[in-house]
């Protein structure tokens, strides 16, 4: 069993960043790909980026250039730096890894982009 901490949510105003980080924990074999999904009120849930064991990254077309994922993989740890940020970006944000052949979900942190 795999246990995922994430942190680093929180209200931010328009234009500013936030760095959420999610740490893996537990009967680890091989963590493959980690990445991101959020959830606003209402909508689906929406996947946000991803990067690969070997470091490929991949964004949803609304926030490229403004996000960056990364991954420390001595720590087990995948990070989601978010600049510029807007009110749209206002979800739960949850992330989740691949140790084959499951898949793990952090618990979510509430990001709200609000004047």
């Amino acid at each position: 069993q795999v246990q995922l901490v994430e942190s680093g949510g929180g209200l931010v105003q328009p234009g500013e960043s936030l760095r959420l980080s999610c740490a893996a924990s537990g009967s680890i074999r091989g963590i493959d790909t980690m990445g991101w999904y959020r959830q606003a009120p209402g909508k689906q849930r929406e996947l946000v980026a991803t990067i690969t064991s070997g470091g490929r990254t991949n964004y949803v077309d609304s926030v490229k250039g403004r996000f960056t994922t990364s991954r420390d993989n001595a720590k087990n740890t995948v990070y989601l730096q978010m600049n510029s940020l807007k009110p749209e970006d206002t979800a739960v944000y949850y992330c989740y890894v691949v140790d084959w052949p499951r898949a793990y979900w952090g618990q979510g942190t509430q990001v709200t982009v609000s004047s």
